[in-house]
């Protein structure tokens, strides 16, 4: 470890993502760590402890490194407010027990230990033999997330009654497969370590269904009665650490509101060209059976990879200059159990592994393409994938903390869905179809800010609302009012919803920061007018890129100065 009474930011950023993985080796698989590879974190209350210590101690040796000769280099000042920022808030987090009642159906332990295996290497014996020791660990890994559960019910910090419901559905899903979910997933492993892999496939797999009783005896029923939303202070503390910066939340609200009345208009315009007369999710209906559609699961995942690589080969050198490795990202489809929306996972920092999309089928085999076109360019390229991959591309002149470990949740889904309009401003979607398909993805955000903040602060419904004016937020009003004014079907609402309440907070920051975005562009725009210069889109693009992540307030700062 570095000497840390001369370490810069930098340094003393990346001594603690070692020392991080060293208690965290789900976040040493994602970077690519291959001495991760066959543990799992614990996640009882000693090991929250250790990770709280962990930040305490780094915040102690910032202040000394930020004193230091040199600290004030732009890359130096950058990181230790990121670093600053983000510590504060997990610290925060953490005092406040949030960790003892983490439940959701995105982002709990369960969750984290099932999704890191499709991301392991699997390509040698000693690769299978990291997923078999890491199998074998998983019964501890639960048994340290149940005492954490049991901490949080003993200081009456219970998780939301329906998080329960969606995790034990879930676990349900997981073992409802032959064998359950981790046995078909080392099936492909090579016969020499046959009996290993499925001996260890057995043992995560009965501390899967051992979970999944004890929350369905024990926990759930302790926490019936239960509140689903935060409520105003609880929600204040997520939504910083979601969002990197302090919200006025009832300006946000009223964000929400205007976004959504701007999208319907345009959405009602777009529609009148697919089906006149109908009202945009009517229109949206029809083409889920009249649209474009692919058939076939495998046929999509390779309509998808070539969406992704028509969008590089025509953005590369024109609006974007990507390097070769940033070139790669592969379509993939969701292992069973996922949730219901497309996610992607980043390369590892070595790019040995490249950046994925993956698709959560549920069940189906006609993929209409009206929202897939825009999704994709948010997951995949110029969204997620270009941000991320190029935030590793350039680790060496930032630090592994800021290309991947310190990510601010706005900001890179703020990124990605400004990612969305850049392709609708460039012409991309040259079809009604595919840009009433775009505008239902950018009304789903604007959605999503109204009834996040709506429910878990229980907000007034305003006069101009088409839906329920005066009354207030409920999650049933929340479901009733998103299902309205979406084209989803009415599964993936249901889930979204469940997200939203497990992860207050979380669901804002993509209209938020795609704000942040748009502000920091057209203050870079009205810079370069003022000096009398044209506004380079390709360099202001690859040098926001390159910023590594930052909360939305220094974002804004930083992209207006570029």
């Amino acid at each position: 470890m570095a000497d840390m009474t001369t370490s810069l930011p930098r340094q003393l950023a990346d001594a603690y993502v070692d020392e991080l993985i060293a208690l965290d080796p789900i976040t040493g698989t994602y970077l690519g760590d291959p001495a991760s590879s066959g543990r799992l974190p614990d996640f009882s209350p000693r090991g929250l402890a250790a990770e709280a210590a962990l930040a305490r101690r780094t915040l102690d040796q910032l202040a000394v490194a930020e004193k230091l000769p040199g600290a004030d280099a732009p890359v130096e000042r950058r990181c230790a407010r990121l670093l600053r920022e983000r510590l504060t808030a997990q610290l925060a987090v953490f005092e406040a027990g949030e960790p003892l009642r983490a439940m959701s159906s995105l982002y709990s332990p369960a969750h984290s230990v099932r999704t890191v295996f499709p991301v392991m290497p699997a390509e040698t014996e000693d690769d299978w033999s990291a997923v078999a020791a890491r199998l074998r660990a998983v019964p501890a890994a639960f048994d340290g997330y149940r005492e954490s559960l049991r901490e949080g019910l003993a200081r009456e910090l219970p998780a939301g009654p329906r998080q329960v419901t969606e995790t034990l559905e879930r676990l349900d899903e997981w073992l409802s497969q032959p064998g359950g979910w981790f046995a078909e997933f080392v099936a492909p492993g090579p016969e020499a370590l046959r009996e290993e892999l499925d001996a260890s496939a057995r043992q995560a797999t009965d501390a899967v269904a051992g979970l999944r009783t004890w929350l369905r005896e024990e926990y759930a029923p302790r926490v019936a009665g239960a509140s689903d939303v935060a409520g105003r202070e609880r929600y204040a503390l997520w939504a910083r650490y979601w969002n990197g910066t302090d919200l006025d939340l009832d300006e946000a609200y009223a964000y929400g509101w205007s976004e959504f009345h701007r999208l319907r208009a345009e959405m009602v315009t777009e529609a009148e060209k697919i089906l006149p007369g109908a009202d945009p999710w009517a229109a949206l209906r029809h083409l889920d059976q009249h649209g474009t559609v692919v058939e076939g699961v495998d046929e999509v995942r390779a309509w998808l990879q070539r969406l992704m690589d028509e969008a590089i080969e025509a953005l590369d050198g024109t609006h974007f200059e990507l390097a070769d490795r940033i070139k790669r990202v592969e379509a993939r489809i969701a292992p069973p159990g996922s949730a219901a929306a497309p996610y992607y996972t980043g390369p590892s920092m070595d790019f040995s592994r490249p950046g994925r999309t993956w698709l959560p089928t549920m069940g189906q085999t006609k993929f209409p393409v009206y929202d897939l076109v825009s999704t994709w360019y948010h997951e995949g390229v110029p969204g997620h994938h270009l941000q991320l991959a190029q935030w590793v591309h350039v680790a060496d002149q930032l630090s592994r903390y800021q290309t991947a470990v310190g990510g601010v949740s706005a900001n890179m889904e703020g990124w990605a869905l400004y990612a969305e309009r850049l392709m609708d401003e460039l012409g991309f979607l040259t079809s009604p179809e595919t840009r009433l398909g775009y505008l239902d993805c950018q009304m789903m955000r604007a959605v999503r800010v109204i009834i996040d903040i709506g429910m878990h602060l229980e907000l007034r419904i305003p006069d101009d609302s088409p839906f329920r004016p005066g009354e207030r937020w409920t999650p049933e009003l929340g479901g009733a009012f998103f299902q309205r004014h979406s084209g989803r079907p009415p599964e993936f609402i249901a889930s979204e919803l469940v997200r939203y309440l497990g992860a207050p907070g979380q669901a804002i920051g993509y209209k938020l920061g795609e704000r942040a975005w748009l502000r920091g562009r057209e203050a870079a725009q009205a810079a370069q007018a003022a000096r009398g210069a044209e506004f380079d889109a390709k360099r202001w693009h690859m040098a926001a890129l390159s910023l590594g992540s930052l909360g939305l307030d220094d974002l804004e700062a930083e992209l207006a100065v570029l």
